[in-house]
């Protein structure tokens, strides 16, 4: 009887870094940019570290690269929300790009997180500031061509989106307080 063999699929270098970069922002969501070894990173996706550094030259590489992920996965997020809106107003596409995102920062919790934390690394971080400025640029010009709206309605979109960020953080919608009620108000949150 023919001895059976086992085919075993090794995995490629890209398959390798989505699995380190799905990785990363799980750890990097959980304890930040300054709390975060690219050991860690390493062991949790039952890697070597000195293969981390093969696929990113340094752990300031891998964050930008997550929070690259992290600002595409908004992106799908809001496309989603346009394909989905009940009128092509700006009003309705904004309500529908609104919703979807409320939607992804609840179901991906994670991706909230990192979000926060590459804001505070911005603060002393050139490399994080630059992807985070990046980021919001592509994101605030693709709201902006997709809903039609105006200058000042593009600035309340983002500016709710990031007292939703605060609203969901402090879990201000579980407080039953005069100031939580008053930031909770009109928040959508799941």
């Amino acid at each position: 009887m023919p001895g059976k063999t086992s085919e075993r699929r090794l995995s490629t270098a890209e398959e390798r870094r989505e699995t380190v970069l799905r990785t990363a922002l799980g750890a990097f969501a959980a304890r930040g940019y300054y709390g975060t070894t690219t050991g860690e990173v390493a062991k949790s996706a039952g890697i070597s570290q000195a293969y981390v550094y093969r696929l990113f030259p340094d752990k300031e590489s891998l964050f930008v690269a997550v929070v690259e992920h992290c600002f595409a996965r908004i992106r799908e997020s809001l496309a989603d929300g346009v394909a989905g809106a009940s009128g092509s107003t700006p009003e309705a596409v904004l309500d529908a790009m609104g919703e979807a995102y409320a939607r992804l920062i609840a179901e991906q919790r994670p991706l909230l997180s990192v979000q926060m934390h590459a804001q505070c690394a911005a603060l002393s971080e050139g490399a994080v500031r630059e992807v985070v400025q990046h980021g919001y640029a592509r994101t605030v010009e693709y709201v902006r061509g997709a809903s039609g709206a105006d200058e000042a309605r593009v600035q309340e979109f983002f500016a709710k989106g990031m007292l939703c960020h605060l609203v969901v953080a402090a879990a201000a919608d579980e407080v039953d307080a005069p100031w939580a009620r008053t930031l909770s108000a009109g928040i959508r949150h799941y």
